[in-house]
């Protein structure tokens, strides 16, 4: 078992304990390391590739909550402890509309799980941690510096996700503590945004009040029980107020209905489209998973209509092997 990379957070950007009010080192002790390997024929690892390592909190006994891209068809999982020890654990669910991930360590943690706090309670300015396995070293003393809507490019929307600066470096699975010790989202993305002329990065994160609705779910049946939404596995971007085609995912229903990269999406069963949230909110409006998705597509000078049939994009996915 590879161990994961040595590195560490500038010590300008470490959170120091004597700025916090609870006990900072305790509370980074329940984020674990976490590293999985995906089947080569699996069909997120062209895009995610075969080996992901991030982080993970501990959030009850042997149950730790992570990002759900690490963990996606992983046949194997590893959490790093803080100990040194390794422990195996299952790959136990995946919601696509969070994001989040949830594992089932197989062996004794003996980690204290992190209490959950509020996320809507927060607000920009506010002082937090951003914790990776490691302690204060691969953590961030940063700040919330953003709450708004998110939509990412794989057909993912966000109503309110947080950002923080400065940003994490090995952000996915990461845990947001606010200065009460409390965990209040998990690290999904860094982004760069453009702040007085100047590039900076920040940290993309799922607030944890999306978590209370599915983990029964999650824990139950490895996803959430309710019909799935429509996917028409196309990856999209916004620009200049359109809705441009990025990429097509092999396989998926855009691929069958050859649509292209470069595509612009004008419209949604007629209703016009000049967002990505838009587009993801009109689409999902039409039913579930299975229904047939009306497009209104423009492509080199030509405007055109196609019927995408969207799919559940679990179908696609290989199930976790079971221990």
């Amino acid at each position: 078992m590879p161990a994961l990379t040595e590195w560490r957070v500038p010590p300008a950007n470490q959170p120091r304990a004597s700025d916090y009010g609870f006990d900072l080192d305790r509370a980074l002790a329940s984020v674990v390391g976490l590293h999985a390997i995906i089947p080569p024929d699996a069909f997120s690892a062209e895009t995610l590739g075969t080996e992901r390592a991030g982080n993970g909190v501990v959030i009850d006994h042997g149950l730790v909550l992570t990002i759900g891209y690490l963990i996606t068809e992983a046949e194997s999982v590893w959490l790093h402890l803080g100990d040194g020890r390794v422990v195996e654990g299952h790959a136990l669910g995946f919601d696509s509309e969070t994001g989040f991930g949830l594992v089932q360590a197989l062996g004794e943690l003996d980690v204290e799980p992190l209490p959950i706090g509020s996320s809507a309670k927060t607000g920009i300015g506010d002082r937090v941690v951003v914790g990776g396995a490691g302690g204060r070293t691969r953590s961030v003393a940063s700040q919330i510096v953003a709450k708004q809507e998110f939509a990412g490019y794989w057909e993912y929307l966000l109503d309110e996700a947080m950002f923080t600066y400065p940003a994490h470096p090995n952000w996915g699975g990461t845990a947001l503590l606010n200065e009460r010790g409390e965990l209040i989202g998990i690290g999904s993305l860094q982004l760069e945004r453009e702040r007085d002329g100047k590039a900076e990065h920040v940290n993309m994160v799922v607030p944890i009040d999306l978590l209370k609705p599915v983990l029964d779910d999650l824990r139950k049946f490895g996803r959430v029980n309710k019909p799935a939404r429509p996917w028409l596995g196309l990856y999209s971007t916004e620009i200049d107020n359109r809705v441009v085609v990025i990429g097509i995912s092999p396989n998926g229903p855009a691929a069958r209905a050859e649509l292209k990269t470069d595509d612009i999406i004008l419209a949604v069963s007629g209703d016009k489209v000049t967002s990505q949230a838009a587009f993801y909110r009109k689409m999902w409006a039409l039913g579930a998973a299975g229904v047939d998705v009306p497009l209104t597509v423009y492509h080199q000078g030509v405007t055109f209509d196609v019927t995408v049939t969207s799919t559940d994009r679990f179908k696609l996915l290989k199930a976790p092997k079971l221990h």
